[in-house]
């Protein structure tokens, strides 16, 4: 039944899909980050990428904060990817199951443009609601 209406509905449902991956991701993003500490990172690499704009004639204070900023961003990559490691298997297993119901609809060519699409508005919203850096 769920099948027949995907189907009968192609752009609807893919983008009602989008919606609740969006909303599964924010929300596992919600209870695992620290949000506190991602913002205050993130605040950190603007301050470092203002101080590199002005240290432009400089060489070597421009590398030391570019080594600075460095070890920034390779911090936020690890507290992002716990979140990742816990939405892959159940995001490819949701491509896996669109996919193959998608191949016989109208739009079997271009449903990954309408999930992605819709994934990135679905996302920007849910971002903004569940307050996430």
């Amino acid at each position: 039944m769920v099948i027949e209406i995907i189907q009968t509905h192609p752009r609807w449902s893919i983008i009602v899909i989008a919606g609740m991956v969006s909303f599964f991701i924010s929300l596992i993003n919600y209870f695992v980050l620290d949000k506190d500490k991602v913002k205050e990172m993130k605040q950190k690499q603007k301050k470092l990428n203002a101080e590199m704009k002005a240290a432009r004639g400089d060489s070597v204070k421009t590398m030391e904060l570019q080594k600075e900023l460095m070890s920034h961003m390779g911090e936020n990559f690890k507290h992002s990817m716990k979140p990742m490691i816990i939405t892959i298997i159940p995001v490819l297993v949701v491509f896996w199951w669109i996919k193959g119901i998608f191949e016989e609809t109208t739009i079997a060519g271009n449903w990954l443009w309408y999930y992605i699409g819709s994934a990135i508005a679905f996302s920007l919203v849910f971002r903004k609601v569940f307050k996430l850096p």
